[in-house]
């Protein structure tokens, strides 16, 4: 079945309103979580409200009410019942404890998701006891308390769960070896820039590496393990990424607060592309296509259990928006668009150049004055709706292999052709991104524009 190439999010002001009455309970009831909230604010150019992993409430007949009201529902993949979930929008977990009352919606606990609650209490000072061993799906380490409500730092690898999770030396170690080999894994191609004679053996590789760490570990741990190496990967060749998580660091958060993940595919690799992220669990969700003039289109996957997002980018003419691209139905093209192009400069996305860009949940404007800081740019904003800002950063531009650029031919002029061998090329780009009203949904229409002021060959700059 073809995705819905005209699927729209909705926005859900309610939710993002019981949110809020959360987050200020929490505020005035625990000194600690304020402060977080200001450090996290003013430190690194992010709310407090993109770092929540859930809240804890009193059960209630009431309360249950309300949240189906707002859309929320009971996550059937959660370990115990009580556990609610918003699948339309982007809001925090919540879990219901104690007996069923009448009303409920008392607030009980507040937990902040982090990359590793050992850098969060080491960056704070604090000594806490860490529930749940080094590498298991939950750990948690309660750190403050007041006023009846306590406040909890989380560590979840894609997990549903509610409990944190002691697991063997052996299951550790499993999980050791795995990161090892997907972090290890060859990335050059020796194939054509194009890929002429066919998908890359290193596709083939990466996607039987796929296969295997999802039957050892299940695809949920395995996407887990394979998108911490990809941030990785793309943090190391990108200055803005680099600048951005040494403030996060610096507070021990991590990228916890990540959007979307984005790569871009020649038309050759695509279907493998899309076929090892369904090995990781990956749902396909809406398919993206921003009309005739525009020359591309993305499928958007979603790993639920994982909580991450892709944006997997493509050459696309308009009467292929309804093509099947998990059999292949994308033939090879002379011309190069502008997602074509890069892969033939820079290589795959899921090989030797990396992802795109990654994008950050953020306040808007204090990330851009931030990251100015540090002396990078921010691309003029493409979404600037009140419950949507987007922007790049400005490119962080790679050298091109002469060899890939001779091979491009007749697809880029003689002078593109001696620019990129003197300056380079346009590579990643960090995206910052601020959401409103739960919004889980991506501008169909001026991404199109910043899509072309990216263009190496400069289309539209």
């Amino acid at each position: 079945m073809t995705p819905d190439i005209i699927f729209r999010w909705g926005r859900h002001p309610e939710g993002e309103i019981l949110v809020t009455e959360l987050l200020d309970l929490c505020r005035r009831a625990i000194p600690p979580f304020k402060t977080l909230a200001e450090e996290i604010a003013s430190r690194t150019g992010t709310r407090i409200v993109d770092w929540i992993d859930h809240f804890v409430l009193a059960d209630g007949a009431a309360l249950r009410q309300r949240l189906a009201k707002l859309g929320f529902e009971p996550d059937a993949a959660a370990d115990a019942g009580g556990s609610w979930i918003h699948p339309g929008a982007i809001f925090p977990r919540l879990l219901l404890t104690g007996p069923a009352g009448h009303g409920g919606g008392e607030i009980r606990a507040v937990a902040v998701g982090v990359e590793r609650v050992g850098d969060f209490l080491a960056a704070w000072r604090i000594n806490a006891r860490i529930e749940g061993t080094a590498l298991s799906p939950l750990r948690r380490a309660r750190i403050w308390s007041g006023d009846g409500l306590e406040m909890f730092v989380v560590e979840r690898r894609a997990y549903c769960g509610t409990a944190p999770v002691e697991q063997t030396a052996e299951a550790t170690a499993a999980r050791l070896r795995a990161c090892e080999r997907w972090r290890a894994r060859p990335r050059a191609s020796a194939d054509a820039p194009r890929g002429k004679r066919g998908v890359p053996a290193a596709m083939e590789r990466t996607h039987a590496l796929a296969r295997s760490l999802a039957e050892e570990l299940g695809a949920d741990e395995a996407a887990w393990i394979a998108f911490s190496a990809e941030r990785d990967f793309w943090q190391s060749r990108n200055r803005a990424g680099r600048a951005q998580r040494a403030c996060q660091d610096a507070l021990g958060l991590g990228w916890a607060n990540h959007d979307h993940h984005t790569f871009r595919s020649s038309r050759e690799v695509f279907p493998i592309l899309l076929q090892t992220l369904q090995t990781f669990g990956f749902r396909m969700r809406e398919r993206f296509h921003a009309g005739a003039e525009a020359g591309w289109g993305a499928q958007v996957l979603e790993q639920p259990a994982c909580r991450v997002t892709v944006f997997a980018d493509v050459d696309l003419s308009p009467d292929e928006v309804q093509a099947d691209f998990l059999q292949g139905e994308l033939a090879a093209r002379d011309e190069l668009g502008t997602v074509g192009l890069w892969c033939a400069l820079h290589g795959e996305s899921l090989l030797e150049a990396g992802l795109h860009h990654l994008a950050v949940r953020s306040d808007f404007p204090a990330l851009t004055r931030g990251l100015a800081g540090f002396g990078v740019e921010m691309l003029p904003p493409f979404s600037e709706f009140p419950f949507l800002q987007q922007a790049f950063t400005a490119g962080e531009r790679w050298e091109v292999d002469p060899l890939r650029s001779a091979a491009i031919g007749a697809a880029i002029s003689d002078r593109d052709r001696q620019r990129f061998a003197a300056e380079g090329a346009i590579g990643s780009h960090l995206e910052n991104i601020q959401r409103g009203e739960g919004f889980k949904g991506f501008n169909q229409v001026a991404v199109s524009d910043i899509i072309r002021r990216t263009d190496p060959r400069g289309r539209g700059a």
